[in-house]
């Protein structure tokens, strides 16, 4: 016991013994407050570049306006080229800090590059579905067929369109689920409310009901509808009444649609369903009887 008590205070006397030399602590003092320079650096210039992007917006908005797109759609796609730039820029400052922190620290990084170079191929041999994933991203991206908001349809899901990334799409659903979908496995898409989209309207009258009426009252609700509010501005042209569509054994079948702004179809749906059922309900319209 004696004895390690001895090579215990030996050890500790010689620890302190160096410490208590500047010339091997403050070095490395000096190390960690330019490590943590570094790193608050990148932390406050990916804020900035952010900032900069939000402000930044309304110049992508004004340079995409000379196609003749709707202003509601230039939001859509500056708000998601604005999004993945941030996310680039933001991954970026923080590798670069990365590497500098570790040359700060006096390792040595060549061989980790090589190394990570070596890696990269290999990974690059045997990812091939995570650069898939990528490209089909950068597409989407490069071709306008997605922005954040749109309601879509990819490989059969629906949902509103919450995040564009390089190698996933996140889609939430109505009932809220969250879809997060490899940009590389989609195969279908579909965009309902690209530009514009429609609101439409289908119901079933009995046989005996008089169709003429009907599809005037619902002429006349698809006018009034578009000049209330709050629905003037998201309707885009008169109502199309489509006529009688079909003819089934329980009745016949009237359709109509309104073009709208995206994505307010949905509202103007809502509010168009409401106002015929009363109007048909007050003229004596009936429907086909359950069976």
């Amino acid at each position: 016991m004696r004895f390690s008590e001895a090579l215990a205070r030996a050890l500790s006397g010689g620890l302190f013994a160096e410490l208590n030399r500047a010339e091997v602590w403050v070095p490395w003092l000096i190390r960690g407050v330019k490590v943590v320079v570094i790193l608050l650096v990148a932390w406050l210039m990916s804020r900035i570049v952010r900032r900069f992007l939000g402000r930044f917006r309304a110049y992508i908005v004004k340079g995409l306006d000379r196609r003749g797109r709707p202003s509601h759609e230039l939001e859509k796609r500056a708000a998601t080229v604005v999004a993945v730039l941030g996310k680039i820029v933001g991954i970026s400052f923080w590798l670069i800090a990365i590497v500098m922190s570790l040359n700060e620290l006096s390792y040595n990084i060549q061989p980790l590059l090589a190394g990570l170079g070596v890696a990269g191929l290999a990974v690059g041999l045997g990812a091939q579905t995570l650069i898939k994933d990528w490209l089909g991203g950068l597409f989407l991206l490069l071709e306008d067929q997605l922005r954040i908001g749109d309601g879509v349809t990819i490989n059969g899901i629906s949902g509103a369109v919450e995040e564009i990334n390089l190698r996933t799409t996140v889609l939430r659903a109505e009932n809220g689920a969250v879809h997060v979908i490899p940009n590389g496995s989609i195969t279908q898409l579909s965009n309902a409310t690209r530009e514009y989209a429609y609101a439409v309207f289908e119901t079933t009258i009995a046989h005996r009901a008089d169709a003429h009426k009907a599809l005037e009252i619902l002429e006349t609700i698809g006018a009034e509808l578009a000049a209330s509010p709050p629905f003037e501005k998201a309707i885009l042209a008169p109502i199309e009444v489509m006529g009688v569509d079909r003819l089934t054994l329980h009745g016949a079948v009237i359709r109509a649609r309104i073009k709208t702004v995206s994505p307010k179809q949905a509202d103007v749906a809502h509010a168009l369903n409401l106002r015929v059922k009363e109007a048909f309900d007050a003229a004596g319209i009936a429907f086909p009887p359950v069976s």
